[in-house]
């Protein structure tokens, strides 16, 4: 089936949501097409292609575009279920603890983690960070119970839950210099620290993940316009 399919990625270099995606693919071993946008100038595939957001990353399969990262995860996964391995568990309570945890990275680490890059104010931004942190030590809680001692959250290979929070690793790498605090450290997420060195080696990351320093530079700039 793949080999006759025809998959096309619009998206932008710098997006963790567009590395969730390009993470996905290359984990599943599927080729594809990637299209560079650009989002101060969008251009017609990508307006017709997601007329609703307007935004990336939008997949399209044989001319069919799938929009929103977890979205196309899922989508991915269906369409190649016999391709690769399997990026959700089979075990239906399995699955939606999997969705639980992707929710939750989306609605409580990223919307701080933005609070803190973005804070006019030092008050705003220690709160946004104080609450970015706390996250992060719930979801050295969920490793835990996710991994059952194994490499990643999907166990002995990399799934759902680790591509979600994987897409958004060259950003909070970068958190350090961007917002002046480490998300990671040995002291308070041990276990978390290890999991980055173990994601950040599989060659997909390396593939799929912007350079760390790039994408500093790249939201220094970006913050300048807000």
């Amino acid at each position: 089936m793949a080999g006759e399919d025809e998959l096309k990625l619009l998206g932008t270099w710098a997006s963790p949501w567009v590395s969730r995606v390009k993470l996905a693919l290359h984990l599943k071993g599927l080729s594809y097409e990637y299209v560079e946008q650009d989002l101060d100038n969008k251009s017609d595939l990508l307006l017709t292609s997601n007329p609703v957001h307007k935004k990336v990353p939008v997949l399209i399969h044989n001319g069919k575009p799938i929009c929103e990262s977890v979205v196309i995860l899922e989508y991915i996964d269906e369409a190649y279920g016999t391709t690769g391995p399997s990026l959700l568990p089979t075990d239906p309570y399995e699955r939606a603890i999997a969705r639980f945890w992707v929710d939750y990275i989306d609605q409580k680490l990223v919307i701080p983690w933005k609070v803190a890059f973005t804070a006019d104010g030092e008050e705003e931004k220690t709160e946004g960070i104080k609450q970015m942190l706390a996250v992060v030590q719930t979801l050295e809680g969920a490793l835990k119970e996710c991994s059952k001692g194994k490499p990643f959250f999907g166990g002995d290979s990399v799934g759902y839950v680790d591509i979600a929070l994987g897409g958004l690793l060259a950003f909070l790498q970068g958190t350090e210099e961007l917002c002046g605090t480490k998300p990671f450290d040995i002291a308070n997420t041990p276990l978390l620290l290890a999991w980055v060195e173990r994601f950040t080696a599989l060659d997909a990351a390396k593939v799929a993940l912007p350079d760390v320093t790039k994408l500093v530079e790249f939201a220094k700039t970006k913050r300048l316009r807000i």
